[in-house]
């Protein structure tokens, strides 16, 4: 099991032609090692790009993706990390899906596939992350 950031999706989804190609073929590799997992936090971020949730349905099962719910120790170590975060000077706005996720996937030890590997190496060393320098 892969849980995946919505940076990779959104990849795909915008067809960037500087990643899609990348996040694609991680997709591809981290689907042979079991299911793709996402969580509340990735479904909400990627539904700004789309104007129907139906629209959003069929990407997730074209991709398969399945919906994982955040276990409530994530939750809870997310608003823990969030907090040293802005306790050591961290900004206030658009980081808080960033914990979850990286909360999500410590708690239940899951590789994280994402480009966004700063917040996840400083807050959550334990992760393995999968990336571009991996």
């Amino acid at each position: 099991m892969t849980l995946v950031d919505t940076n990779v999706l959104l990849d795909v989804v915008t067809d960037d032609p500087n990643w899609a190609d990348w996040s694609v073929a991680q997709l591809e590799a981290a689907s042979l090692s079991g299911p793709l997992l996402i969580n509340d936090a990735v479904y909400a971020e990627l539904a700004v790009r789309y104007a129907r949730i139906e629209d959003l349905e069929a990407f997730l099962d074209a991709g398969g993706l399945e919906m994982a719910a955040m276990p409530r120790a994530a939750l809870f170590l997310a608003g823990k990390v969030f907090t040293q975060y802005r306790s050591s000077g961290g900004q206030k706005t658009g980081v808080l899906p960033d914990f979850f996720i990286g909360a999500h996937a410590a708690v239940g030890r899951l590789p994280l596939l994402t480009r966004d590997v700063g917040r996840y190496r400083t807050y959550f060393p334990s992760l393995k992350l999968i990336t571009p320098d991996s």
